[in-house]
């Protein structure tokens, strides 16, 4: 491999302040939106006292799963000593950052008083899940601003290895953390299971690669830098054998499941009977989101174009969401037992009322703070790389390829 030299984001300015101006635009719809929440309460939004967690939350969730997967290419090169990587380790670290500080915003702002998240920060109760999350998501900052420090900073370059390590230790400890906050949730059915833990972890790899994907491609074309069919084929790679384990972790989930006799209902909520759920379980998240760009890297033709590979990534963007409202939103609108065994003659809470499915239905206002924080995380990365040197001049295989000279 040759030196990897690093040269900021040279966009021409015009297209560059545009495509800034245009992020912060709906960055600040999404401010709109949630002032106007904000200030006429929850009610005009979709949630209720059944669904409490909403169309802000999908978006949160995402955003900070994918985070932890953004930063998977950073440790492959550096844990994993595999020089290939190594050349991304910048991108995937501002990356990592800027997704989670996006998803953060738009939790923190969904919260109805955001004002109080300074009691959250210095009042813990260690018994809590949420209380390790905010541990966990403040420290992940941190640590990968360190880890980054030790990339470009040649004085630091000796604690190269131990940043990287502790990156990828924590970044595991992150989303175990997301997945925890459902698996201990015994109340609901869906959500009282460990193996949420486990298969979030797979679910970040997969959709912070697809992400990661998708900006590098674009950064790339835009500056006409040369971005080789190698680095793209061990990228590609890496997605295929994320979509199967995401794939596999799924079964694993309903077979959980169908172990115990009272979850026949859950699983039939899911699999058949569920509606919406049902349509974004089997359409949106295993059709679109997996199956889908699954045939596309392994198609003979397609998975050689670049357009093609592009699409497949933002088809599993796509399936990242549909999955996190069927295990959100769907796992709050299955009905809640609060008396196993037992039939509710009346509830001012509607909780379990004739086994009904909650109803939600996300507003405008939702909707728009999500996308405000998908704006905030890509603002983050386009100032990053056109600021400092996070880019590779060149991912051309001559430059990337340990067997380029042999090839050759």
């Amino acid at each position: 491999m040759k030196r990897i030299v690093y040269r900021e984001w040279r966009l021409a300015p015009r297209r560059y302040w545009a495509l800034l101006a245009s992020l912060a635009a709906v960055a600040g719809v999404g401010g709109l939106a949630f002032w106007y929440m904000e200030h006429q309460g929850h009610w005009v939004t979709g949630m209720n006292n059944e669904v409490v967690w909403g169309l802000p939350h999908i978006f949160a969730v995402f955003l900070i799963v994918a985070a932890s997967g953004a930063l998977n290419i950073a440790s492959i090169g550096t844990v994993f000593g595999k020089s290939t990587y190594q050349s991304l380790g910048r991108f995937s670290a501002l990356l990592a950052v800027a997704l989670l500080i996006g998803g953060l915003m738009v939790l923190v702002l969904d919260l109805g008083r955001p004002d109080r998240l300074i009691v959250a920060m210095t009042s813990y109760n260690f018994r809590s899940i949420f209380a390790w999350n905010v541990i966990l998501y403040s420290g992940f900052v941190a640590i990968v601003i360190a880890y980054l420090v030790t990339m470009v900073d040649r004085g630091f370059r000796g604690y190269y290895k131990a940043a990287g390590t502790l990156a990828f230790v924590w970044r595991l400890l992150l989303t175990t953390g997301t997945g925890s906050i459902f698996g201990f949730i015994v109340a609901r059915q869906a959500y009282d299971t460990a193996v949420l833990a486990p298969m979030f972890i797979v679910m970040s790899f997969l959709y912070g690669l697809a992400i990661f994907m998708l900006v590098l491609i674009f950064a790339f074309a835009q500056d006409q830098r040369t971005l080789g069919p190698y680095i793209i084929n061990r990228l590609k790679g890496l997605m295929s054998i994320f979509i199967a384990a995401v794939l596999l972790f799924i079964l694993i989930y309903f077979l959980t499941k169908l172990y115990g006799a009272q979850n026949y209902d859950l699983v039939s909520f899911y699999l058949v009977s569920g509606g919406r759920y049902t349509l974004a379980f089997w359409f949106g998240w295993v059709i679109l989101g997996l199956l889908a760009p699954f045939g596309i890297l392994f198609h003979p033709v397609h998975g050689r174009d670049r357009r093609w590979i592009a699409g497949a990534c933002g088809l599993v963007v796509l399936g990242g969401l549909a999955s996190i409202y069927v295990i959100v939103i769907g796992g709050q609108a299955f009905p809640m037992p609060i008396f196993p065994g037992k039939t509710i003659l009346e509830s001012g809470f509607h909780d379990g009322v004739g086994g009904q499915i909650a109803a939600y239905a996300p507003s405008m206002p939702e909707f728009l703070l999500g996308l405000g924080g998908v704006a905030v995380a890509l603002i983050i990365t386009a100032v990053g790389v056109r600021a400092l040197q996070f880019l590779p001049e060149s991912l051309a295989d001559k430059d990337v390829d340990p067997h380029a000279a042999v090839k050759a």
